[in-house]
């Protein structure tokens, strides 16, 4: 049986930017198809869900968020900056940017505009909230760049919004949030489950 994974993320978050080669890894063997569906985690999830903004959190959650991240990032090789030069950051335009380009291209080129645009982050240290770096990552994935002028079409954010509401009908608080036949799977560090379950 060949099973569809609704992937729901935010393009600025770190634990998205750790799971994603290894969810894509994840994908290619199981031949389970992606929908690639970034939300409005902070503006419209997180008010309904009970999430905090970053800032907004106990020192103490603040502080190991931070131990975790260090970790997971040495556990998989992932090179991260902790406090990036461009976090927190806006998120809307790289989401819209990567609806359109799965409308336009497909989920293939989706989901590698989304690994860049987490890289970017994370790695990088690079303004996502940014129109310059946009246009630089369409262009470094080899994308057409009118992708960028549909990001802003009503077609666009239509999709964004309805993907937000679908998140929050399907009960996703955080993310990453991988979704399988209506479970919610919530984190990278969840990623095993998700293999087994792909490969039953």
């Amino acid at each position: 049986m060949s099973h569809s994974v609704d992937y729901y993320f935010a393009p600025q978050s770190p634990w998205a930017y750790l799971g994603h080669q290894r969810f894509q890894s994840i994908l290619q063997k199981s031949g389970a198809s992606v929908r690639v569906m970034p939300i409005d985690l902070g503006g419209k999830v997180f008010p309904i869900s009970g999430g905090l903004p970053l800032g907004q959190r106990a020192p103490q959650r603040q502080a190991y968020r931070l131990t975790e991240l260090e970790r997971f990032s040495k556990w998989l090789g992932a090179p991260l900056h902790l406090k990036p030069t461009f976090f927190p950051v806006n998120g809307d335009d790289a989401g819209r940017l990567i609806i359109a380009i799965d409308m336009a291209v497909g989920a293939q080129a989706a989901m590698t505009m989304t690994g860049a645009i987490l890289s970017a982050v994370w790695a990088q240290q690079r303004n996502i909230a940014d129109e310059k770096t946009l246009i630089e990552l369409l262009k470094e994935q080899n994308l057409p760049a009118s992708c960028l002028e549909q990001a802003h079409s009503q077609a666009v954010q239509v999709r964004y919004e309805t993907y937000t509401q679908m998140a929050i009908e399907a009960g996703v608080f955080g993310a990453p949030s991988y979704v399988v036949n209506g479970e919610i799977f919530w984190g990278q560090d969840r990623l095993d489950f998700v293999e087994r379950l792909l490969g039953a």
